[in-house]
């Protein structure tokens, strides 16, 4: 009998090496650059988790997405162009196996039912912390969907006091008014304490809601349903 020390080198690394786990594949879309950095960086220096790639707009993302293959993918609401929204709704057309967790700086409830409705996984704010960032891949790794702490409070308080009897919330009215008075995105930003890309998103979403495609339309709809 053959000595265990002349058993090959090449057999004891075949059944005593372990298997070394393939990262989860991550796509990022964000036109802020800071924060897509970071967040690359965080989830690079996981055991589970590589970013392969990025892009600051939908249309780009979606370049990348019809070629390869990602497992989760992080997109900001408001992008330049084509909104989160709008990205979310061509994969779950075109790769529906993709799973989607939104981080965005938007906290009304309406916005978060409207994307959540399309069969995301996971709703955070751009607020919260790196480790509930992880704490939400884990979740959506796993099959289940992710809502903040803050997200869940917010909905639950919208059951409370539903906004749903109104085609506008009381933000968007604030918009429209101005809309009608000619004021730019910049001037609406400034007399309401707003960014401009926010109001570029309750813009897109008046339009939407309203479903109309032009200035002249929308001042029409609006004074038909004393929305003004």
């Amino acid at each position: 009998m053959k000595p265990f020390s002349n058993i090959s080198s090449k057999f004891i690394r075949k059944f005593s090496g372990t298997k070394k786990m393939e990262k989860v594949k991550v796509f990022l879309v964000d036109d802020h650059a800071i924060l897509m950095d970071g967040v690359r960086s965080l989830l690079n220096n996981t055991e589970e988790y590589e970013v392969v790639s990025t892009a600051s707009t939908a249309e780009d993302a979606l370049k990348y997405l019809q070629r390869q293959a990602v497992d989760i993918l992080i997109s900001d609401y408001s992008l330049p162009g084509m909104d989160g929204l709008g990205l979310v709704k061509v994969m779950q057309r075109i790769k529906p196996e993709v799973k989607i967790l939104i981080m965005s700086m938007h906290d009304e409830a309406h916005l978060v039912k409207e994307i959540l409705k399309e069969g995301i996984k996971g709703y955070l704010l751009k607020k919260d912390s790196q480790k509930e960032l992880i704490a939400a891949l884990d979740q959506i790794r796993a099959g289940r969907t992710y809502l903040s702490n803050e997200i869940n409070t917010l909905l639950i308080q919208n059951l409370q006091n539903p906004d749903e009897g109104k085609l506008l919330t009381e933000r968007e009215r604030e918009i429209l008014k101005l809309i009608a008075k000619e004021y730019t995105n910049k001037d609406i930003a400034e007399e309401l304490f707003i960014s401009e890309r926010t109001v570029e998103t309750h813009r897109k979403n008046i339009f939407r809601k309203t479903k109309t495609n032009s200035l002249v339309g929308l001042i029409k709809f609006a004074y038909a349903n004393n929305l003004v």
